[in-house]
């Protein structure tokens, strides 16, 4: 007697693509539906991982094409969360990545899940070189513009790191507001958190530290519930605003509206 449906499935489940090669072959002649599902699903499996290897690794190569043309320098990824929200800070990462070991699923932070992103924010503050989080609160924006305490925010984030020669990879086409600039060396890499491993890993940061930042102020502003919506426009915030008026952490600048 050959193997059941679910013996097959249970290996084709675990084979890597040499050991998928082999079992697809001398699966050839099984026609039993569980089987041929079985085999279209591994399949599939496959190439989405090496779909994933393959851009997991173009994010590396980017940096590791910049840092060979720049000698000793070291390569930092900088990107901000929180340039919209009506409350709370703006909050910026900044991070110095190690050639190797890749981490697994890095990505955007708005391409990731909330788990994923708690779990790959542990994993990135393990592995980097360096990192570092910088917040600019809702005063300072008010009294500024957002362009610029962006750029307070970054320059801040660099400074954080304690790293010598630095050259920073800025996430967008920015790099000065009205009232401060950038003042380390630079490149502005517009969709950078797609191309560039340290900037993805950056916005993982900024993204999960000010997430942790509008929980706490949750608790102590309960009534805006910014644990729902962290601070940023959506109807309920509207609602909850026409009711309690706007807290000291509200940026009184993006509320003409109101």
């Amino acid at each position: 007697m050959g193997p059941t449906v679910a013996d097959i499935k249970q290996r084709l489940h675990e084979a890597d693509e040499r050991e998928f090669a082999v079992l697809e072959r001398s699966l050839v002649a099984d026609a039993r539906k569980g089987v041929r599902d079985a085999v279209e699903r591994a399949r599939a499996r496959l190439a989405a991982e090496a779909a994933e290897r393959q851009r997991l690794a173009s994010l590396y190569a980017f940096e590791r094409a910049l840092a060979a043309g720049r000698g000793d320098g070291v390569i930092v990824g900088l990107d901000e969360v929180g340039r919209g929200p009506l409350a709370g800070p703006l909050a910026v990462g900044a991070v110095v990545l190690p050639a190797e070991p890749f981490i697994e699923g890095l990505n955007d932070s708005k391409q990731v899940t909330p788990k994923r992103r708690d779990a790959l924010y542990d994993t990135i503050r393990t592995v980097a070189v360096a990192w570092a989080v910088a917040r600019v609160e809702a005063e300072e924006i008010d009294r500024a513009d957002i362009l610029s305490a962006r750029m307070k925010a970054m320059q801040l984030a660099i400074d954080g790191l304690g790293q010598e020669g630095v050259y920073a990879l800025i996430d967008g086409n920015r790099d000065k507001g009205r009232s401060f600039a950038i003042t380390t060396p630079h490149v502005c890499i517009v969709k950078g958190d797609s191309l560039s491993a340290s900037i993805a890993a950056a916005s993982v940061l900024a993204k999960v530290s000010r997430d942790h930042c509008m929980l706490e102020l949750a608790r102590e502003y309960p009534q805006y519930q910014f644990e729902k919506h962290k601070g940023y426009g959506t109807k309920l915030h509207y609602e909850l605003l026409r009711a309690y008026g706007p807290s000291p952490i509200h940026r009184r600048t993006f509320l003409k509206n109101l």
